[in-house]
């Protein structure tokens, strides 16, 4: 169905004109022109990696390179100080120890001199008021037996009356004692 303007219409697909020609890319006409375009975009590529792209990645990786060498050398100087700080201190730790049982071996040398020296003092003072109790218990003693002495002439003398009724010699009653005591 055709109108007047040359149109069709219906569900009719009009014939493509071109079924026969070359996809373009691959049409031989247009070669040198797509060699041309290729060479210009493969040299402005080429400019603009190696003048501008690549150089600054080469500074940013030399860049970190130098940062890692860096850090690692600050690393290995803060290691070396750490463990020369660990030395330094078991070097006082050690110190401190030793002054410490020194220290306390003088401490305790010193207490026990002083008490060695109180215990002495002590003792001595014992020693004399012992001597001067064993002197008092031996005069006390003496004191009692001359008492004793003088019971036991006096029993004595007191016995013998009684039972023969009349007073004995002082002198023999205490020579009686003095043998029955020596017996």
């Amino acid at each position: 169905m055709a109108n007047d303007q040359g149109h069709t219409t219906g569900t009719q697909v009009p014939e493509q004109a071109g079924h026969g020609d070359v996809f373009p890319p691959f049409d031989t006409h247009n070669f040198a022109p797509q060699l041309i375009w290729l060479a210009i975009t493969f040299g402005a590529l080429y400019v603009l990696m190696s003048k501008i792209a690549l150089p600054r990645m080469a500074g940013i990786l030399d860049a970190r390179k130098e940062k890692i060498a860096a850090d690692l050398h600050h690393a290995s100087t803060l290691q070396t100080q750490a463990t020369e700080a660990s030395r330094s201190y078991e070097q006082v730790l050690s110190d401190s120890k030793s002054r410490a049982q020194n220290l306390t071996q003088d401490t305790h040398s010193k207490l026990n001199a002083e008490n060695d020296a109180k215990r002495r003092a002590l003792e001595a003072e014992l020693a004399a008021k012992l001597a001067t109790a064993e002197k008092q218990i031996a005069a006390i003693r003496a004191q009692a037996m001359e008492n004793v002495d003088s019971i036991a002439r006096d029993a004595a003398g007191a016995i013998v009356s009684k039972l023969s009724g009349h007073a004995p010699d002082a002198n023999s009653v205490a020579e009686a004692v003095n043998i029955a005591r020596q017996a």
